[in-house]
């Protein structure tokens, strides 16, 4: 946390969040109140104990924390970049000695996931265009990517050294 700055259009780059989402492992009491010391909310459910512990001591136990469902469906879209960029094997297995390499590896899988999913976009939009306009096979084509019927793959024969059409 105390490496974190938010870049602003002007000015110095922000240190401190508006909320932070965690899932049930960082619902500690300690990450907390580190977290409401600095003023920042915390999107955090309870684990099942630490509810059954509350619950157990009756009125001494206390408020259960504030919880916002909504803010917590965020989370979903941030788990599933993070499960993409691990994909990348470098990424997932940290290979690189240093940070810079390894950051600098993050931001070129980004830009590869960013333009993967602009490129299926503007496919998308020219297949729908090509349907309005009641062109059936090339709304198929844009949305193939130009392979509406795959040719049989190669397979390699062995009297010959060269590549060979497969036969069904």
């Amino acid at each position: 946390m105390a490496r974190l700055r938010v870049p602003r259009p002007l000015g110095r780059p922000r240190t401190r969040p508006a909320l932070v989402l965690g899932d049930k492992a960082c619902s500690s009491r300690a990450i907390r109140d580190h977290l409401r010391r600095r003023g920042i909310r915390a999107v955090i459910p309870q684990r099942a104990d630490q509810q059954a512990n509350r619950r157990q001591r009756g009125q001494t136990g206390g408020r259960p924390p504030a919880f916002d469902r909504e803010a917590y469906k965020q989370r979903n879209t941030v788990e599933r970049c993070i499960n993409r960029l691990k994909q990348w094997r470098g990424i997932a297995a940290r290979y690189e000695k240093t940070a810079t390499i390894y950051l600098a590896g993050l931001h070129i899988a980004g830009i590869f996931l960013w333009s993967a999913r602009w490129s299926k976009r503007n496919r998308l939009a020219e297949a729908d265009e090509a349907a309005e306009r009641g062109e059936l096979a090339a709304a198929v084509e844009r949305l193939t990517g130009g392979q509406g019927r795959r040719r049989p793959r190669a397979s390699w024969s062995p009297r010959r050294s060269t590549l060979a059409p497969a036969r069904c």
